[in-house]
């Protein structure tokens, strides 16, 4: 049985974050970037999935003013992924957030099978495109801002 809670211990976060994050290179490939989130996390609200006091998942958010979070860093083991872990973080960290989440992921021109398949859960958890952000992280990774209103309850 998988339990979500939220983690509270800055030490704690940042080794689940190190421990996930290095479990899915297809998504998160660049040590450096790797480093800086697990370095973010401490400072974050964080709720993470556990099986058997293991950790399979997590998401932090980032709060930017009293309207938006943004959904700094999110990963599921691959053992674990499509089995609903990801809307129930989502659900978890909801509480957490202002009136709108916003998450940035790789956009769509830029190919990437790993990232579509992340679109495609953002959308489903009702996420709707913002804008692209051709440079942000460089030109060959597009960036796209995604935003869900919270003030609407359903979650998909």
């Amino acid at each position: 049985m998988i339990e979500i809670k939220e983690v509270k211990f800055n030490e704690e976060k940042a080794k689940i974050c190190n421990i996930i994050l290095r479990a899915l290179p297809d998504w998160f490939g660049i040590e450096s970037s790797i480093v800086d989130y697990v370095k973010d996390v401490k400072e974050l609200p964080l709720v993470a999935a556990f099986h058997k006091d293991l950790p399979v998942g997590f998401l932090a958010i980032k709060q930017h003013n009293e309207y938006t979070s943004e959904i700094h860093v999110m990963g599921i083991l691959p053992e674990y992924q499509r089995q609903k872990l990801g809307e129930k973080l989502l659900e978890a960290i909801i509480p957490l957030c202002s009136e709108y989440l916003t998450v940035k992921t790789l956009a769509a021109s830029r190919e990437n099978e790993h990232y579509a398949r992340t679109r495609q859960f953002y959308v489903a958890m009702g996420f709707k495109p913002l804008e692209v952000f051709p440079e942000l992280w460089g030109k060959d990774n597009p960036c796209l801002m995604m935003i869900k209103d919270l003030k609407i309850k359903k979650i998909g």
